[in-house]
């Protein structure tokens, strides 16, 4: 319909059209205005030991190792819960089977390591 010439004998036909995109537009509009823009606020370390279960020592221990995601303004240290739970499904360990597939995978590969010296 877009790249016809529009006569007046389809006049009809092309504001049915647009009527139909022109609603489709406003749907989509909508649904995106509707969706709540999530913001992120900063929680204290009381919150976050709570979030993962560390005693507060072990969380200024983690931070001062820089091993925990946090940020520093004065003498207080602030986290994201986003970033937490983040940090937490990286330390994640793989099971046998999976440890089982990364092996066969890098054989199938023909990644081989380098041998040691006490085998010559």
């Amino acid at each position: 319909m877009c790249n016809e010439n529009i006569t007046f004998d389809k006049l009809p036909e092309a504001v049915a059209y647009l009527i139909k995109e022109v609603s489709e537009l406003k749907s989509l509009v909508e649904t995106k205005q509707s969706q709540p823009t999530k913001k992120r606020v900063p929680i204290e370390i009381e919150e976050a030991c709570r979030l993962i279960m560390k005693a507060k020592p072990t969380v200024y221990a983690l931070a001062r190792k820089g091993l925990i995601p946090c940020y520093k303004r004065g003498k207080k240290l602030f986290f994201f819960e986003d970033e937490l739970m983040a940090w937490i499904t990286q330390g994640k360990r793989k099971t046998i089977e999976e440890l089982k597939e990364e092996v066969e995978a890098r054989v199938n590969q023909g990644i081989r390591r380098r041998p040691s010296r006490r085998n010559f």
